[in-house]
């Protein structure tokens, strides 16, 4: 799929006689970002992908070659948990670890997989690319709920050095600060709570119960058997009970994206 878009794109720009250079300056992307996407050496990004759509006159062929390339980058057992997501009314995510996946950046993403994932090259960077591209269920005009609870410990966590930490931590603010998103910290010097067990995720479909999701170092793995789903609302009531307010969680994550910088 990655190759199907890097020909159309070349088929696009052959067929406006504009040079690499040229679709760089109209697009306000570089040439050599061009020639790496048409060398399949980079995947697409959104942005990317939409001005060139525009400028070449693809009438929305791109942007769709895209999106099934990000559908198909994703772990098999990952696609059915990411279409529920996708259609949640709410969500509610914990983290000891590391930034939920919905509010990751690209650069905090990427070194998340060149630091624990066994994937190289074009593989990590498609997943990088479907990482972020899930982000966009809190764009929607009607986003669901997302209320994450993460650890404090995640704000030290020097993923990808100070540069890609305080970029990751200032853009979390900058999300928290959206009507439909709360965040929740809890405080440093908490000690044992419920969890630490392990990251979940609880999904609300338009109809019907929750969903549950687990990760593990093999794959994900979605919950729905009933009393299994009520045992992770008791844990997330308990994390959430230990965890600052919303308003006060910003501002920690706010004086710790200062400390990185």
């Amino acid at each position: 799929m990655l190759e199907l878009f890097a020909g159309e794109l070349r088929r696009l720009r052959d067929g406006a006689a504009l040079s690499q250079e040229a679709l760089g300056e109209r697009v306000n992307y570089s040439a050599s970002l061009v020639a790496a996407v048409e060398q399949c050496r980079r995947p697409p990004r959104e942005e990317f992908t939409r001005r060139c759509d525009d400028v070449l006159g693809a009438e929305g062929l791109l942007v769709r070659i895209r999106d099934t390339l990000v559908r198909e980058s994703l772990l098999p057992w990952f696609r059915e948990w990411v279409t529920i997501e996708q259609q949640a009314t709410a969500l509610r995510s914990f983290e000891p670890l590391v930034v939920p996946g919905l509010l990751q950046t690209e650069g905090y993403a990427r070194a998340l997989h060149e630091g624990a994932s066994q994937l190289i090259g074009d593989e990590m960077e498609q997943q990088v690319a479907a990482r972020v591209a899930r982000q966009t269920v809190l764009d929607r005009p009607a986003p669901p709920q997302f209320v994450a609870v993460l650890d404090y410990t995640v704000l030290e966590r020097p993923v990808g050095g100070p540069d890609v930490m305080g970029e990751q931590l200032r853009h979390m603010v900058e999300v928290g600060r959206r009507t439909r998103v709360h965040l929740h910290l809890v405080p440093r010097g908490t000690g044992a709570y419920p969890g630490l067990n392990g990251a979940f995720v609880l999904a609300t479909p338009p109809d019907g119960d929750d969903v549950g999701y687990l990760d593990n170092q093999l794959q994900g793995t979605i919950v729905e058997r009933t009393a299994d789903v009520h045992s992770l609302r008791q844990v997330w009531e308990s994390v959430r009970a230990e965890a600052l307010p919303h308003r006060a969680t910003l501002t920690a994550i706010s004086e710790a994206a200062e400390a990185w910088t």
